[in-house]
């Protein structure tokens, strides 16, 4: 009984692929989380370029708050809006799940080589409309997260902190990461989103 019953469950393991495993699962979303946070990261390199050195901690605590605030949220609500059409798109989820990431990762990639000029960033009207910005792409991953069926609640608590850590890092250090590493950042991003939706893809068709 025992022997079967370890027979049963190296079948099982056997039978799942290494990246649905949960070790792999957890890298994805781990490397999901740095790549939705480059926009903020690079906001807050060219935000913190621009602010005195006394004032570059407070900032940072400042972008680190209005950006992981609402990279957590963005993916809260596109989670709970992929639930209401997972229903009618189940079989179609991969496609869409590539589309999602790829479009997003060619938009951080075409990003990287625009100039930006810096300016100094002030005034929560101005934190929102960046807040925002930054985080829209996240609202279309979090529909991907509802078609994979992940826990959510761990997931966008991981893409918040993590945003929150590299926003700050960003305004801290801007003048030392410079805008050669804004640009390598979202550069890097982009591939890791484009690449990821196409482990997507070849996940349910070859393995």
């Amino acid at each position: 009984s025992t022997l079967m019953r370890s027979s049963a469950a190296s079948d099982v393991y056997k039978r799942q692929p290494l990246w649905e495993t949960p070790l792999m699962t957890a890298l994805t979303i781990f490397l999901i989380a740095v790549s939705l946070s480059m926009d903020a990261f690079a906001v807050s390199v060219c935000g913190g370029m621009r602010l005195a050195e006394d004032r570059k901690f407070r900032g940072g605590l400042q972008y680190g708050a209005w950006f992981g605030i609402f990279q957590a949220l963005m993916p809260f609500l596109g989670y709970h809006l992929g639930l209401y059409f997972a229903a009618w798109v189940d079989a179609y989820a991969h496609w869409i799940i590539f589309l999602i990431l790829s479009w997003i990762g060619i938009g951080m990639i075409k990003e990287a080589h625009e100039e930006v000029s810096c300016k100094v960033i002030t005034g929560p009207l101005t934190m929102l409309g960046l807040a925002v910005a930054t985080s829209i792409d996240a609202l279309g991953v979090g529909v991907g997260f509802a078609f994979e069926g992940l826990d959510i609640g761990p997931t966008v608590l991981e893409i918040g902190t993590i945003t929150f850590c590299l926003s700050f890092m960003g305004c801290v250090f801007g003048s030392y990461i410079g805008m050669k590493g804004k640009a390598k950042a979202e550069l890097m991003g982009g591939l890791v989103l484009v690449g990821l939706g196409i482990k997507s893809l070849l996940g349910h068709y070859y393995f």
